[in-house]
């Protein structure tokens, strides 16, 4: 597995690179084919803040993107924490693969499909101003995926392109602990 790691700012000690090369490393044995990662380092600058230490890991591969983020008082810590999240979703999301009852399904995505851009005087209806804009490809697939997609970024929605229909959808995850779907028609 290809890790990259950053820190903001400053420097990353030799034993800390190293525990977590180690660390995430280990992952790929959860699910293989997981290709690579990607560990982000900051410090909270809040002296409110209890647990200062910030690690966000993202594992790529299979076509999916499991993300984790965890605090505690010293960076080696938050790898740990970091890590047993991950493992907890990858092991979700290995059991998610084997128990699937059929094969996937081969889906055309219609050429259509593009992400759309914003003009740079964008009106802003009192809601603030757009400050980020993301573009990405856009998968088809079913709802049920797009579901455990979302729950593994742990987002609380997941856009994409319903594989029956093959028009944009939205999941969502709802105040009641279930999920919803928004459909376009």
């Amino acid at each position: 597995m290809e890790i990259t790691i950053r820190r903001h700012n400053l420097e990353i000690p030799d034993a800390l690179r190293q525990a977590i090369d180690e660390k995430v490393g280990h992952l790929s044995r959860y699910l293989e084919g997981m290709e690579r990662a990607e560990v982000r380092l900051h410090e909270e600058h809040n002296p409110r803040i209890a647990e200062p230490e910030v690690c966000e890991v993202t594992v790529y591969g299979h076509g999916h993107i499991v993300r984790a983020k965890a605090c505690a008082a010293d960076p080696h810590a938050a790898v740990d924490k970091v890590v047993d999240k991950l493992q907890h979703q990858l092991e979700k999301l290995k059991g998610r693969l084997v128990g699937r009852s059929h094969p996937r399904r081969p889906v055309k995505r219609p050429d259509d499909v593009v992400g759309a851009e914003l003009p740079e005087d964008a009106i802003t209806n009192g809601h603030g101003r757009i400050v980020k804009t993301k573009s990405f490809e856009i998968e088809a697939m079913s709802p049920e995926e797009a579901a455990v997609k979302m729950d593994l970024l742990g987002h609380d929605f997941y856009f994409f392109t319903n594989a029956e229909t093959l028009q944009p959808a939205v999941v969502y995850a709802r105040q009641d602990g279930n999920v919803g779907l928004i459909d376009a028609t």
